[in-house]
């Protein structure tokens, strides 16, 4: 049986945020300059992105089991943009972009872990 039903509207924006910055994540090899971030960063990026979505697809069938890996993996990839922030070198638009990509990750991460209409019921 499926939890679908009891995802709440907070819950499904939370992982379609979660998506759109997993997105953004697979897209990173082909919009980086090769050095912000490096080529290997990109494409580990873009593994843990496509790793990311395959959770969400899942999560959006109303399984529990990708919460816990998808929010890891979507919250180690922020923690992964962070140097961005304290590097002299980095393009201030990549900065932007990362800062962009954390506050999403800690906003969609937020919006999956509230609780759902069966925990809110209970109460």
């Amino acid at each position: 049986m499926s939890d679908k039903s009891n995802m709440s509207g907070k819950n499904k924006v939370g992982l379609v945020v979660l998506a759109l910055v997993s997105v953004a994540d697979l897209l990173t090899p082909v919009l980086t300059d090769g050095e912000h971030p490096p080529m290997e960063i990109a494409i580990g990026a873009a593994v843990v992105g496509l790793v990311s979505l395959v959770l969400v697809g899942f999560a959006w069938q109303g399984k529990r089991w990708p919460l816990a890996p998808l929010i890891t993996l979507r919250l180690a990839s922020a923690l992964l943009a962070v140097p961005a922030f304290f590097a002299s070198d980095v393009p201030a638009a990549a900065v932007a972009a990362a800062g962009v990509g954390v506050a999403a990750t800690i906003f969609g991460v937020v919006a999956v872990l509230l609780p759902s209409r069966e925990l809110a019921g209970v109460r």
